[in-house]
């Protein structure tokens, strides 16, 4: 991976956070970020995702980091998680859709190993619901070094990229981007790769980001000329985790280097990952949005979704029932 080595020594920043503390340090880190998460009420009601109409752009928050996209005439899951439980970490947003409600599956796409990104009882759900709903069996897509979790879980095929590789699927174009993060799955095992992913058909572009942090890698992605990017801004605190995440104002100034015409905020209200308050970051990115810079914004709620017409303007027959704009600002 290209000066991956450089992304990973400014990772152990961060991994540093938790190894160079005492076992009692360790402790209370985790009980600071963990202890709210375990007696709150988990929130929020699935919805079933809106379907496009052919040739047009959806984008469906799930939740966390995860997206139904529908673009080219295929169905993409970027880093579905499903579960109500990461091991200790309590889901406090439920899924916005339920996997029963997912349209057939064409391929998944995975941003890196980390557990709140990869969750295996979830792929294993996807492939299940597809068996039983369309004898369709999907592709998946991971970084380099990140096959080995997947390959015995029963996708039809796993595809490998590394940055700024690409695929074709059918229709549908799939860059993998740089980004400034870390791969590890079990904090040993630095041979992980991680990533983002630009995807592109049909005249729509959409830009998934991963977790990342603020870097110059941004106005290299801005060459792709995303329309929409999706990018991160929760699990910043404390400051030493800037190196691997963005902070609400690293979010927007990345959006305003990427040169997207819309982002959608993701990686915040569902999971404790770090000791901001759950609710802090959605506000700090609207405040500091300039005046005209807030209406690109578009928030959505789990199970929303942001839908665009076909770029011709001509309505063909739609998938399913008819799309309908689901959009919180």
């Amino acid at each position: 991976m290209q000066a991956a080595s450089a992304h990973d020594r400014r990772a152990a920043v961060a991994r540093g956070i938790l190894l160079s503390r005492s076992v009692t340090g360790r402790v209370k880190f985790a009980c600071e970020v963990l202890r709210q998460s375990l007696f709150e009420p988990m929130t929020g009601v699935p919805q079933k995702p809106k379907l496009v109409r052919s040739g047009g752009l959806g984008i469906t928050f799930i939740g966390h980091s995860s997206f139904l996209i529908q673009i080219a005439g295929k169905n993409v899951l970027v880093d579905p998680v499903f579960a109500h439980w990461l091991v200790l970490l309590r889901r406090m947003r439920r899924p916005g859709v339920d996997v029963s409600d997912l349209p057939p599956v064409d391929v998944v796409l995975q941003t890196h190993a980390h557990m709140d990104h990869l969750n295996l009882p979830s792929l294993r759900a996807i492939l299940e619901h597809n068996e039983r709903h369309s004898r369709q069996v999907p592709e998946i897509v991971v970084p380099k070094g990140v096959e080995d979790l997947v390959d015995s879980l029963g996708f039809a095929r796993v595809r490998t990229l590394d940055w700024w590789d690409e695929l074709r699927l059918d229709g549908l174009r799939v860059v993998m981007t740089p980004a400034q993060h870390w791969g590890t799955r079990y904090f040993h095992d630095d041979h992980r790769g991680y990533g983002g992913y630009v995807l592109e058909g049909d005249g729509h572009s959409v830009y998934h980001s991963g977790d990342i942090a603020y870097f110059d890698g941004f106005r290299k992605v801005a060459r792709l000329e995303p329309e929409v990017a999706l990018l991160p801004i929760g699990a910043y605190s404390p400051d030493a985790i800037r190196s691997v995440h963005t902070t609400p104002e690293d979010a927007l100034q990345a959006f305003f280097d990427v040169g997207a015409a819309q982002m959608i905020p993701m990686h915040y209200g569902t999971f404790r990952l770090s000791k901001e308050p759950l609710d802090e970051p959605l506000p700090r990115l609207l405040a500091a949005a300039e005046q005209g810079a807030q209406e690109r914004i578009k928030v959505l709620r789990e199970g929303e979704t942001l839908l665009t017409p076909a770029k011709h303007g001509q309505e063909q027959s739609p998938r399913s029932e008819a799309p309908q704009l689901s959009m919180a600002l």
